[in-house]
């Protein structure tokens, strides 16, 4: 795109024989011509243009301006550093990739600098004062002798070359007249245009790249913020005034509330982007597929601006953005708003029946007492009202199944360190029987492992916790071995042998019920020998499993169950695992939803563009500019006619030439060459070939 349209200025006659070059010593090209002939080569042009398409690959491949943690958890610390030092995540505002469009802007227009004149000019030359030398060295050339005169000879070569969409001049100098023609000229202009066009694109994208804001940013002036702070607390430097031309920015409304900003995500922080209006959420609505997937959403807002007598109303959703004194508002995703929970935090362990109900919000946090008496700090990070999951039905095959509303939590020590949670409200259906489900991980970068916890008939935890309260309680533990050793008669020697199996159940329930089966293990291996650890275990084992079904037993007597049905078999199998895994659950509570009031939030995406139009005219440009270069083809046609020798005829020669299409030209020039030179009858050649010369 430089030094390859240079030719299009230059006459097809050779230089003078005496130019200025030849003239002694040629001097030095100045410093200045260098670097003009630097900027405007095809290296520089074409290195630029590898580099933009580079860009372009990653940006669109790469989820741009999303928050680094989401990057960190995606590509690890070592690869996250590297994209995040090279800027991969804000390609296209990053600084090398706008200092790789101003060189291709400069690169490009020092290209049309120097070749449009050249190209201008030559839209408008004939060249009639080629020489028949010249002519008869083209490639397409032809002469011949004729009986006519030289101006019926000119008239009829007129006529022909008109017919054929030609624009002739000529001159006639000494009795030699020369004709030159040409059509197709505007593929001239395909350079120009073509070029032009790359120039006004990467203006633009030089205006909506945020160029100006990184100039600042370079000067001191704007300082990006890495707290997260209420935005009413970022410090005026890291604000950026409403007179920023173009900016692209995220900002979260929650139902009934409004903001006058977005905040425009730099590298590892942000900055607050004021706005000269200020936008309110009335209402936000979601559509799902029968899945439970979101199927589109949209926003009822109002637009409060101070320019207005009236506030203007109107909805947008995903594809129907609104455009608002040059700003374009986006609906671009949803969140929570600051839902309200009532929860009940039940404890896993001795009080299983003595919960504690709390209220909580979406994004605030609760300190919550233990009971060893340490200080636990609860945040609600989110809400989800409809939610889906394959799980397995009651044949063992994988089905979607609603799991209904959840809130995902984060439960966090004096040290600072914390698990994250997510525990749904309603028991879920697996594999033939419910469960209460609390997922549990350590970072957001891991997947969730769940606690299972059975759900009675009536759906509920009441008998789990009563099971759970029961199993704490020593008196209860006690009674429950008591009943086992007696049970088994005089099989343990008698009286002596019944209260020595009731302590042994009794302990073996107590540790299972403060460690589960892994403190189990670690008693046995502690107090039998090596050797009798095998056989003593399982016995202990089968001991243990009495204890907990007697401990069952109790509850279902309680109940007024009579009868143990296979699923209530099940459910103390559920149980006495949930209470194993409660060992490794990491909370002393489970944190259960009873009730809330969903509030949402809509994700608006705001952004002002000043330079998109003018990237639309650039790509009209390119567009036109390509359309001329690769579909018009450049003809030019001569013809010099002079008196024959004799005196009574005409001596022409005439030649040709085309950028473009090159074998298809040598068969127009064959048609011309018979209709100029042997003064074939025009309607005596092919007539779909004279169609497609007209066409092009």
């Amino acid at each position: 795109m430089a030094d390859h349209h240079s030719s299009a200025g230059k006459s097809e006659n050779p230089s003078p024989s005496g130019s200025s070059s030849s003239r002694g010593q040629a001097r030095p090209p100045r410093r200045s011509r260098i670097l003009v002939e630097f900027l405007g080569s095809m290296n520089l042009a074409i290195t630029l243009l590898v580099a933009l398409a580079i860009a372009s690959v990653i940006g669109t491949v790469l989820v741009q301006n999303e928050p680094y943690t989401e990057y960190l958890i995606q590509f690890g610390p070592f690869w996250h550093e590297i994209f995040a030092g090279m800027g991969l995540y804000q390609v296209y505002s990053a600084t090398w990739f706008l200092l790789v469009v101003a060189f291709l802007v400069v690169s490009t227009a020092v290209c049309v600098y120097r070749q449009a004149p050249g190209i201008l000019k030559d839209l408008r030359r004939y060249n009639l004062q080629v020489k028949e030398k010249s002519l008869r060295s083209f490639p397409s050339s032809a002469s011949g002798e004729l009986d006519q005169s030289q101006e019926d000879f000119l008239a009829h070569t007129r006529r022909v070359l008109k017919a054929q969409g030609f624009r002739a001049r000529e001159k006639t100098r000494d009795g030699e007249t020369v004709v030159a023609a040409m059509k197709g000229r505007w593929n001239r202009l395909g350079y120009v245009l073509t070029h032009v066009g790359i120039v006004v694109i990467c203006v633009g994208a030089l205006v909506d790249g945020q160029f100006l804001l990184k100039v600042n940013e370079w000067m001191g002036n704007v300082e990006i913020e890495t707290r997260s702070i209420p935005e009413s607390q970022v410090p005026e430097i890291s604000r950026v005034p409403v007179s920023n031309p173009s900016f692209r920015g995220s900002v979260e409304i929650p139902e009934g509330a409004s903001a006058n900003v977005v905040f425009l995500p730099v590298r590892e922080g942000y900055l607050v982007q004021d706005l000269p209006f200020r936008v309110e959420l009335k209402e936000f609505r979601i559509e799902r597929f029968s899945t439970g997937a979101e199927q589109s959403y949209e926003s009822d807002l109002v637009i409060h601006d101070p320019e207005r007598d009236e506030p203007y109303e109107t909805t947008i959703s995903v594809n129907d953005p609104l455009i608002y004194n040059g700003y374009a508002i986006y609906q671009s995703s949803f969140a929570d708003g600051g839902t309200r929970v009532e929860m009940e935090a039940v404890p896993l362990g001795p009080g299983a029946l003595r919960g504690v109900d709390f209220p909580g919000r979406v994004f605030d946090e609760r300190e919550i007492p233990t009971p060893d008496g340490r200080q636990l700090t609860l945040e609600f990070i989110d809400f989800s009202k409809v939610n889906t999951q394959r799980l397995l039905d009651e044949e063992g095959e994988e089905v979607n199944v609603f799991l209904g509303p959840r809130v995902d939590m984060r439960l966090v020590d004096e040290t600072g360190a914390g698990l994250y949670y997510r525990n749904y409200q309603n028991p879920i259906p697996q594999e033939g029987a419910k469960y209460f489900l609390s997922g549990v991980r350590e970072s957001p970068a891991q997947e969730f492992s769940y606690l299972f916890i059975p759900a009675d008939a009536d759906d509920s935890m009441d008998r789990f916790r009563t099971y759970l309260t029961m199993l704490h309680d020593p008196e209860v533990r006690m009674a429950v071995a008591e009943r086992s050793a007696r049970n088994s008669g005089d099989l343990m020697g008698g009286e002596g042998g019944q209260q020595a199996i009731a302590r042994t159940v009794a302990m073996l329930m107590q540790t299972f019920a403060e460690g589960g089966y892994p403190a189990v293990d670690a008693a046995i291996e502690e107090r039998i020998p090596e050797g009798q650890r095998e056989q003593m275990g399982g016995l202990l084992f089968q001991v243990l499993n009495a204890g907990l079904q007697s401990l069952y037993m109790e509850v279902l007597e309680e109940e007024g169950v009579v009868a143990i049905t296979e699923a209530e078999q099940r459910w103390l199998e559920d149980a006495v695992s949930a209470i194993n895994a409660i060992h490794f659950y990491g909370s002393p509570y489970f944190f259960r939803l009873d009730d809330f009031e969903h509030r949402e939030a809509s994700g608006l995406q705001i952004a002002k563009a000043p330079g998109e139009s003018t990237v639309y005219a650039g790509s009209l440009m390119l567009i036109i500019g390509i359309f001329l270069m690769f579909y018009v083809s450049y003809q030019r046609v001569w013809v010099m006619a002079r008196p024959a020798d004799n005196g009574t005829g005409t001596q022409v020669v005439m030649a040709g030439t085309s950028n473009r299409h090159r074998v298809e030209f040598e068969k127009r020039f064959a048609h011309l060459k018979r209709w100029i030179i042997e003064q074939k009858n025009v309607g005596d050649s092919d007539t779909t070939d004279s169609a497609s010369s007209k066409n092009e």
